[in-house]
C-alpha cells in the first residue's frame, strides 16, 4: 500500500476513514520512500541537470520565485547555477516528481488506487536557517514527509471554507494585511517536523514553513492529494449530454446578446434536469468510479 510509505498505520486509517480537517503529526520512521528518495538521491538528481527546467522553482522569502533563466543555460537546467542559488539561501522546489522518477510514479498511482484521488509530488530542498515559500494556503490535502533535517510549520486556521482550484485559492483572494495580522496574532499551531515524521495538512490551513536550524538543511516531500468533490460528480453527471446533438448546436450571437438569453438558460436548465432524472445511476457508477482511479488532472 503506497500510503504506508508516507504514514504509519494509524495515519493511513485516519486519512482513509476520517480525512481529518485539522493538522496531525505522525512518527513514520524510515520506509522504502526514505531509502529510495533520500536527500542524497535528490541532490544527485539536481547535479545531473536532468530535472525539467519548467518543473523547478527557486525562491527565498520574502521574495517571489526567480525567473527560470536564473537556473538555465541554453534553455536547459544548469546544475551549477542551481547549486549556487541553493548555497546562497534559496529553496529549490522540484515539481511533479511522479512524472520523472519511476518509483514515485508507482507510488502516486498506488495512492490514487487507494483513495480515488489524483495526486502529485513536489520536493523542497531548503538551506539551513532559510525559508522558501511564505504564508499561503492550498486547495487540497497535503501529506508532508520530512526526510532530512527539521522544518518548522507555523499554521493558522482557514480563512476561507473548502478552497478549490479556481475558487478561494490564496493568490486569488489575497490581501496585503493577511501576513501582518497572522504574525501579530501568532500561529494557532506550531510544529517542528523532524526527519521520519509526517504532517497531514488539510486544505485551507495557512502555513508558513521555515528552517530554524542554522547548521542542517531540510528536505521534505509534499504529496498533494486532490480530493474529489460534489462539483466533480456534477461534471461526471452531465458529461453525457455531449452525445445529444441538441447540446452541440450553435448559440448564435443573437442568442447570446439578445433579450431572450435568460429564456435560453432556463430551457437548458430544464432540459438538464430532465436528462439527470432519466440517468441510470447504477449503470453510471462504475464508469465514474473508474475515472476516479485513472484521471490524473482536474479542473475543480
Amino acid at each position: 500500500m503506497s500510503l504506508r510509505l508516507l504514514l504509519p498505520e494509524d495515519g493511513v486509517t485516519d486519512l482513509r476513514e476520517a480525512w481529518p480537517d485539522e493538522p496531525r503529526v505522525y512518527v513514520r520512521g524510515r520506509t522504502e520512500l526514505d531509502r529510495r528518495i533520500s536527500s542524497a538521491a535528490l541532490n544527485a538528481y539536481v547535479e545531473t541537470g536532468c530535472v525539467p527546467a519548467n518543473e523547478i522553482a527557486v525562491v527565498r522569502a520574502p521574495h517571489p520565485s526567480l525567473n527560470q533563466n536564473a537556473h538555465m543555460t541554453h534553455g536547459r537546467t544548469d546544475p551549477v547555477k542551481l547549486r549556487r542559488l541553493h548555497d546562497a539561501g534559496h529553496t529549490i522546489r522540484l515539481g511533479n516528481l511522479q512524472r520523472v522518477i519511476p518509483f514515485l510514479a508507482e507510488t502516486s498511482r498506488g495512492i490514487q488506487q487507494e483513495t480515488g484521488y489524483s495526486n502529485y509530488v513536489h520536493a523542497f530542498l531548503t538551506p539551513p536557517g532559510r525559508q522558501g515559500l511564505r504564508h499561503h494556503w492550498d486547495q487540497q490535502m497535503a501529506v508532508i514527509v520530512q526526510t532530512a533535517g527539521t522544518k518548522r510549520w507555523q499554521l493558522w486556521r482557514p480563512l476561507v471554507e473548502a478552497p478549490m482550484r479556481e475558487f478561494n485559492e490564496s493568490w486569488r483572494v489575497w490581501r496585503d494585511d493577511y501576513i501582518p495580522a497572522w504574525e501579530a496574532a501568532g500561529p494557532d499551531i506550531e510544529v517542528d517536523l523532524h526527519a521520519g515524521e509526517s504532517l497531514l495538512l488539510p486544505r485551507g490551513w495557512v502555513h508558513n514553513p521555515h528552517v530554524v536550524d542554522t547548521d542542517e538543511p531540510s528536505v521534505h516531500l509534499t504529496f498533494a492529494i486532490r480530493e474529489r468533490t460534489p462539483v466533480w460528480l456534477a461534471e461526471k453527471l452531465i458529461a453525457g449530454v455531449i452525445e445529444d446533438a441538441t447540446y452541440r448546436r450553435i448559440l448564435r450571437p443573437c442568442d447570446v446578446n439578445g433579450a431572450g438569453f435568460a429564456d435560453g438558460l432556463r430551457a437548458t436548465r430544464d432540459a438538464l434536469v430532465e436528462y439527470l432524472e432519466a440517468l441510470d445511476l447504477e449503470q453510471l457508477a462504475p464508469s465514474v468510479r473508474a475515472a476516479a482511479m485513472t484521471e490524473l488532472e482536474y479542473t475543480t
